[in-house]
């Protein structure tokens, strides 16, 4: 087993996980505005990823310029890692290469704890992604504790460049922000990713569905 083997019926049994669909969980996170820079760059590359119709030409060019603009915004101190190897935990079936890993740690030779965030870009297939993404959230969790740096929150995203789902994993409880993103707001896109790379997050508090 792998992370893109994983169901949201295996994060539940398997994994042990709680997982809670939740209206507007990160609603409250405050817009950023865009660099020029991003701004010309996704003009550019949206109308080529979408044109390509692929996984590949959204994380290409939209996913990987809008996740520099982060690093850059919080000025060098993350790492961002692109179709990463991330065995953890063979046994439960914790391994595979991730899409994207974002980490707390300038350093870019290796993974370093504490891995903060996970991007998973699917293209069109939430109900595969999300799974896969919780079970990378998982690993994260354990390869920080392993590490001896915990961290409250573990973040989890899943996208398809023009529609972004965030997620929030505490202890065994993870958190579906149901409420989607979309690219033409990415001073709301960049707004969430910036509270998931704060060095600490405040708890903010969540809408249940009805």
């Amino acid at each position: 087993m792998a992370y893109n083997q994983f169901t949201l019926d295996d994060v539940k049994r398997k994994l042990g996980l709680t997982v809670r669909e939740v209206e507007g969980a990160f609603a409250d996170a405050p817009p950023v505005a865009p660099s020029a820079w991003l701004t010309e760059t996704l003009q550019e590359g949206t109308a080529l990823a979408l044109s390509y119709a692929t996984e590949k030409g959204r994380s290409e060019w939209i996913i990987a310029p809008v996740l520099l603009e982060m690093r850059r915004q919080r000025r060098g101190e993350l790492a961002v890692f692109s179709g990463a190897e991330f065995d953890v935990d063979a046994s439960r079936g914790l391994t595979g290469f991730c899409d994207w890993i974002v980490t707390r740690s300038p350093e870019l030779f290796s993974i370093e704890a504490p891995v903060i965030a996970v991007v998973e870009a699917k293209n069109e297939n939430f109900r595969q992604g999300v799974p896969q993404c919780i079970a990378e959230m998982y690993a994260a969790r354990i390869f920080n504790e392993r590490r001896e740096r915990p961290r409250r929150f573990i973040y989890g995203v899943v996208t398809t460049g023009d529609i972004w789902r965030f997620l929030r994993m505490e202890g065994d409880v993870v958190t579906i922000d149901v409420s989607a993103y979309y690219l033409r707001e990415i001073d709301r896109v960049l707004g969430v990713l910036r509270s998931m790379t704060a060095p600490e997050t405040p708890v903010i508090e969540a809408r249940p569905t009805t």
